[in-house]
């Protein structure tokens, strides 16, 4: 295998440019598979040291990440409102530590595990992904860029170069609730939430599950039926009664496992709505 450290963003698409290329940025999620043999690439090209990749800014209600932005970045209050209060509440989930250290956001968005946090994040904010390759750049809604488990619309020899997210707007509370088997393990199930309240009712609602369908799901019902409510517990609890029938879901798990994972569901809904409630600012 060919090893190449790049240091200029055009290096990094020549590299790929046969389709037979790897991109090594945390090695996270890439590392583990080479070792089990589910990756075989004939060649590594490592990023880390393409500066220009290490960038997150926010401009025009829009944040924008860079490949090299590590899981970690979003410990902090590097970003504040609505926006910075989801993706803290959720990074602490990832992985542990050293994952959130090493590991990047834009690669765990490229890999598409179906029960990763970060794809889930970016459907229910309609976040833009760009994508460059030899016949230059293209953007795809994160909606559209899920095919199936482990599988995007990106082209073998292109490079995820940057997701925009969409700034939340003030008054909204996030919350985020997770079921998993272990300490840094993949989610079982897991439901976030973005509920925006003014003068006392919701005027926007944002409601995504984990590991509910072959690709992040939205529950675009749950998310219609609180707007205009009162944001009071009957309301959360219909809401998270209709995200766990979202018709996704139904095709991703055994039909035995079913009522169970529709439980869950219905439980980790409730509970992210709860705290995004208790977190409105």
């Amino acid at each position: 295998m060919e090893y190449i450290a790049a240091r200029e963003p055009g290096e990094v698409l020549v590299a790929l440019a046969d389709g037979t290329t790897s991109v090594l940025a945390g090695g996270q999620s890439l590392v583990p598979d080479m070792v089990d043999g589910r990756v075989r690439p004939r060649r590594l090209v490592d990023i880390n040291q393409v500066k220009e990749f290490d960038r997150l800014t926010q401009v025009d209600g829009t944040l924008r990440i860079g490949p090299l932005v590590r899981h970690r970045t979003f410990e902090s209050d590097r970003v504040g409102g609505g926006l910075g209060l989801l993706l803290r509440t959720v990074v602490g989930y990832i992985g542990h530590p050293p994952v959130r250290a090493r590991g990047t956001v834009l690669g765990s968005l490229t890999y598409a595990h179906p029960a990763a946090e970060w794809p889930a994040v970016a459907t229910i904010l309609g976040a833009r992904f760009e994508l460059a390759g030899p016949d230059g750049r293209r953007s795809v809604l994160a909606e559209h860029f899920y095919t199936g488990p482990f599988e995007t619309v990106r082209r073998p020899e292109e490079l995820l170069v940057e997701v925009s997210l969409p700034v939340l707007p003030a008054g909204t509370g996030a919350g985020f609730a997770e079921q998993r088997p272990g300490d840094a393990r993949y989610a079982e199930s897991a439901a976030m939430a973005a509920v925006t309240v003014l003068d006392g009712r919701v005027t926007g609602a944002l409601i995504g599950l984990v590991n509910a369908g072959p690709c992040p799901v939205r529950a675009r019902t749950a998310e219609q039926l609180l707007v205009g409510t009162g944001f009071c517990d009957a309301d959360v609890k219909a809401a998270a009664e209709a995200a766990a029938t979202e018709d996704a879901t139904l095709r991703h798990h055994p039909a035995a496992d079913w009522p169970r994972h529709r439980r869950n569901l219905e439980r980790l809904t409730r509970r992210a709505l709860t705290q995004a409630r208790e977190t409105l600012t």
